[in-house]
């Protein structure tokens, strides 16, 4: 479980980079919002990175193993990525500064590969929910580090040394991967490069059926994206609302934050007990339930304390519903071909987001909030009804033939 907190805080600390640190930098040094705007798209390293995945569960670089090999490499190079940013002058050189957030997002999806398929091999089944509950809300934590120390000190030094510093944080997960041990799970021998990309998608059709992966792929999809929808727009909602941005940043983004570590953590002891299949049902009414609160508001408009409480049980939700949602794409990986299975889930679970960043805007204008809100309600059912397939009530997870003989 304590690496389990330092796997969440390396790998949540580069992202926070990426969308915290380095628009207030481009804002701070006269880069326009159109410009910072398109700085989103460097993040499609994340969605892609199952496409090289497959090396990372092939080669051993330096010597370290698959997984911490891969670890180190990784983490060296973000922390010079990250630490050569503020040495570029963003106004005169944005391409420049794009291309070095690239690197750090293709780094840092290279890192989660690593860390998301060395979790996977370290817990065992029982272990899965509260070790992967941690895990995320370690990496909402490093959240703090770019997005709120940095930030403080940018005002007193100059920003260069604040991104060298926040570089520097990076060692804590130099630190870990030097402090633990390679799991004991072997690679497959003998395989061709060929062999190592179709191996992974053969030995999951082979252990679930064609009816079963497209039931789970489409669950992945499926489960957390009227969530997704109904969060797209928080800000823009809020300042309809009547909200200031003083009452945005002080009621709003606290009231989310804690609540969704307090939540994915209570998410992880619960599991213990429910087992992952119970606890996805119950947290994905809870998600559901929260949706509605976001409708509440919008009829009643500015009333303080009713953002903070809707937004607090909004985000519990979220909490306890990616807790065990994480949990159930560790379960459906092969510990074998870790690194492959949990990078495409993981990409594909991400897809809600985008659909959500490119249609709530259209949505909204032709529903009004209130409509809207209760139309992600609607959208979350789907996902809930693939549960009586995927993750029955009860049921013990499915078989899991031993690597040996899957291979």
């Amino acid at each position: 479980m304590l690496i389990c907190v330092f796997t969440g805080l390396a790998s949540g600390m580069p992202l926070y980079v990426l969308i915290q640190l380095v628009p207030a930098w481009l804002r701070d040094q006269g880069v326009s919002l159109a410009e910072i705007g398109l700085f989103a798209l460097v993040g499609m390293p994340y969605t892609w990175k199952f496409v090289w995945a497959p090396l990372l569960d092939r080669f051993a670089p330096m010597g370290m193993g698959r997984r911490r090999g891969w670890l180190m490499l990784s983490q060296l190079a973000l922390v010079l990525a990250i630490g050569s940013m503020g040495f570029l002058e963003p106004a005169q050189n944005t391409a420049l500064v794009a291309v070095f957030a690239v690197a750090v997002a293709f780094f840092s999806a290279s890192q989660d590969v690593a860390i998301d398929a060395f979790r996977r091999e370290i817990l065992p089944d029982s272990e899965l929910g509260l070790g992967n509950a941690i895990h995320v809300q370690a990496y909402r934590i490093s959240s703090l580090v770019p997005g709120s120390l940095s930030l403080i000190l940018a005002d007193t030094l100059p920003w260069k040394t604040v991104f060298l510093i926040t570089a520097a944080f990076m060692g804590v997960g130099i630190a870990m991967t030097l402090a633990v041990g390679e799991p004991e799970s072997a690679p497959p021998k003998k395989l061709s490069i060929r062999d190592s990309v179709v191996a992974p998608f053969a030995e999951y059709l082979s252990r679930r059926g064609w009816h079963g992966v497209l039931l789970v792929l489409g669950f992945m999809v499926m489960y957390k994206i009227g969530d997704n929808m109904a969060t797209a727009l928080a800000t823009p909602f809020y300042l309809d609302m009547g909200f200031s941005m003083t009452e945005i940043g002080l009621a709003a983004k606290h009231a989310a934050l804690w609540p969704a570590i307090i939540g994915g953590l209570l998410g992880g002891l619960v599991m213990i007990r429910l087992g992952i299949n119970r606890a996805l049902w119950v947290f994905g009414v809870v998600q559901v339930v929260s949706i509605f609160g976001f409708a509440v508001l919008a009829q009643q408009g500015h009333v303080l304390w009713l953002l903070a409480l809707v937004i607090s049980f909004e985000y519990l939700g979220v909490g306890m519903g990616t807790a065990a949602f994480t949990a159930f794409i560790a379960r459906e990986t092969s510990r074998t071909f870790a690194a492959t299975q949990f990078a495409l889930f993981t990409a594909l679970a991400s897809l809600p987001r985008t659909f959500a960043n490119a249609s709530t805007g259209v949505l909204v204008e032709n529903m009004g909030w209130v409509t809207f809100f209760l139309f992600c309600a609607a959208v979350a059912v789907p996902g809930m009804l693939l549960l009586f397939w995927v993750a029955p009530w009860g049921d013990d997870p499915l078989p899991r033939p031993p690597d040996s003989e899957t291979l």
